[in-house]
């Protein structure tokens, strides 16, 4: 998540801000930003469920769900329920504070990919298995740039990666870089998924959310002063 760069006080339209829960409700435009919120968790899940029907590489975290997996009973979306959480616990000692989205985000990913499996079959030749795995990275960069345009928070492995560039004065690219490796690493140590849909999905997704993420920010033109540090902040394409 970066910083948007603008004078004190003054902040750039359909900029993105770091707001608290009770803030988040407070700045209003619920009737747009709930559903968008919504929409763009549920869209968020069915792209992780067409790279894996792909079977071309999933996302780097999501290899590491494909692999715990193998070792578990439970669906890969409860995988990203669980690890949701997992990385929450986190968050304590970083003294990151969850969002409404941020629950939401807990929960939705992981239960929209489990709905699209049960009804989505896998692709029927490398032609299918081509279009569900761009398919999938290019609705992932849409879904992002919904979720993180409603203004309801960061999801849990954002707040992973803000937390740690804030505590140990790294870059959000480092942080966010070594994260992704290790839970390359671990996941394939567990048998997980990868491939070149995982290297589109690193080479794509943030250009993609970074093009669409205008479209969809809803500006809340009160939030400035809803902030407890003032700062108007950006989003990431990680959930």
């Amino acid at each position: 998540m970066s910083i948007i760069s603008g004078t004190a006080g003054v902040r750039p339209p359909t900029a993105l801000v770091d707001l608290g829960p009770i803030a988040q409700l407070r700045a209003g435009r619920l009737g747009r930003r709930v559903p968008q919120l919504l929409i763009g968790l549920v869209l968020y899940g069915v792209s992780l469920a067409m790279m894996l029907r792909g079977a071309l590489g999933l996302a780097p975290w999501d290899v590491l769900h494909s692999g715990f997996i193998r070792h578990v009973p439970m669906t890969i979306g409860q995988a990203v329920v669980l690890f949701s959480f997992i990385v929450l616990i986190f968050w304590i000692p970083l003294k990151e504070k969850p969002g409404i989205g941020t629950i939401a985000n807990a929960f939705i990913v992981g239960m929209s990919a489990d709905a699209t499996l049960a009804v989505l079959a896998p692709g029927d030749g490398m032609v299918a298995r081509i279009a569900l795995a761009l398919g999938g990275v290019a609705l992932c960069g849409m879904a992002s740039a919904l979720y993180i345009g409603a203004q309801f928070g960061r999801g849990p492995r954002d707040g992973l990666m803000t937390g740690l560039a804030r505590r140990t004065g790294l870059s959000l690219r480092l942080v966010r870089t070594g994260l992704e490796v290790l839970v390359v690493v671990l996941g394939l140590a567990l048998g997980g998924v990868l491939g070149v849909g995982t290297v589109l999905y690193a080479v794509l997704i943030g250009p993609l959310t970074q093009l669409m993420l205008p479209w969809f920010t809803v500006d809340l033109p009160g939030a400035v002063d809803l902030t407890s540090a003032g700062s108007p902040v950006g989003g990431d394409a990680s959930r």
